[in-house]
């Protein structure tokens, strides 16, 4: 078992320091990325669930519309 897990190990491409930075940076920024969605999701749900709330109670508090009816002018 020990010689077949040597040979995977030396085998196995090693990234070198330029593309093993450039994954950390990745990784790095697609989590502040990631984070940025999540709270302005977040921040999106919670702002509409208060304009639903709002509309809601200005409908409940507006008094009926009673419709107009058009008297004819008489010729």
């Amino acid at each position: 078992m020990k010689n077949a897990k040597a040979a995977v190990a030396l085998f196995k491409p090693q990234p070198n320091r330029l593309e093993t930075k450039a994954q950390t940076t990745h990784s790095a920024a697609r989590a502040i990325i990631d984070a940025e969605a999540a709270s302005r999701e977040a921040k999106t749900a919670k702002l509409r669930k208060a304009r639903l709330e709002m509309e809601e109670r200005a409908a409940q508090d507006a008094p009926p519309v009673a419709s107009k009816k058009k008297s004819r002018a008489a010729k």
